[in-house]
């Protein structure tokens, strides 16, 4: 199956609906990281999910590096993020959207980002100044279009509903939680979720508006791979560490068995069956995965076209008993 693609208004490449993010990239793990950003576009892909914050900025300095030595930069989507709060202060300021871009584009020796997101919101902040200085870092041609991660669907409306009374453009993408997971517990401060009823009417306005949605942790933070189980809940590894935290529970171990169980009937594996979970719930959605090895993304690929029907969505969400 080849890889499914959307648009995005202000970009005129295609975007590929599996984003790749490039947390696990390290430059001391050079090969095997290399190796991966190789094999996403050998499945097709070419969206890749950057941030500021992200590792020190090392994944996006390995990541410009394999742009330029594989000279591929205009045929690559490029999604980073700033403007993230730290401890001591909430940074969705306009000095702080330019900077961490700036950082951003000398970090992957680029000129320009075809999607930036920022990573957190600040309520407290009105919309107009931050839609002003994305608009202006646009006319610039640093960036080609923005959005907001762990922005509310109001937040949004309201941004642009300020863009379109100025005339101005308005955010292009969100990018909340959506997984077939549901969190007991939000994995950092200030995240966004569409996912579980008490989200219905967010999940509500992204359908009727297919408005685009770039959601993260979109398969449970891990908690699909087969690598956690009721068996196995103790990890070294941070991420691991932190869907056990923030994933395991009765409800979703039901989740995770009845995927299993719909994905013998399909030849899909349980986290194949997650993804077409969330790509048949009706949302422009652009799922973003955390994959380590060509392999992985290759078999997520796989799945990015395959839709379920009503009454197994509805089984496998615990809505009715088949």
């Amino acid at each position: 199956m080849g890889m499914v693609f959307g648009t995005i208004s202000g970009i005129s490449k295609p975007v590929a609906r599996l984003v790749q993010g490039t947390v696990p990239l390290s430059s001391q793990e050079e090969e095997r990281s290399l190796a991966l950003l190789d094999g996403v576009i050998e499945c097709g892909g070419n969206t890749f999910d950057t941030a500021h914050g992200y590792g020190g900025g090392d994944p996006e300095r390995l990541f410009g590096r394999w742009l330029k030595e594989r000279g591929n930069r205009e045929s690559v989507v490029i999604l980073s993020k700033g403007a993230h709060h730290n401890q001591d202060r909430r940074r969705v300021t306009p000095y702080d959207i330019e900077s961490d871009l700036h950082d951003s584009l000398a970090r992957m020796q680029v000129e320009y980002v075809d999607l930036y997101l920022l990573h957190r919101d600040d309520e407290n902040v009105p919309v107009g100044p931050i839609v002003e200085v994305l608009n202006r870092l646009k006319l610039e041609g640093l960036i080609r279009a923005f959005g907001g991660s762990n922005w509310s669907h109001k937040r949004i409306a309201d941004a642009n509903e300020y863009a379109n009374a100025n005339g101005l453009t308005p955010f292009a993408v969100s990018s909340p939680n959506f997984s077939l997971a549901e969190q007991h517990k939000e994995p950092w401060d200030n995240c966004v979720s569409i996912t579980g009823d008490i989200h219905h009417d967010a999940r509500l306005w992204y359908r009727e508006s297919q408005f685009p949605v770039f959601s993260w942790s979109s398969l449970g933070g891990g908690f699909f791979s087969g690598k956690i189980s009721r068996d196995k809940l103790v990890f070294d590894d941070y991420y691991l560490k932190l869907a056990v935290e923030c994933y395991v529970s009765d409800a979703n171990f039901a989740r995770l068995d009845r995927a299993a169980e719909i994905g013998k009937s399909h030849g899909l594996s349980a986290i194949q069956v997650a993804l077409a979970w969330i790509m048949s719930q009706g949302i422009n959605l652009f799922p973003l995965v955390g994959c380590h090895t060509a392999e992985e993304y290759r078999n997520l690929a796989d799945a990015i076209d395959i839709r379920l029907s009503e009454d197994e969505c509805s089984y496998l969400n615990l809505k009715s008993n088949g």
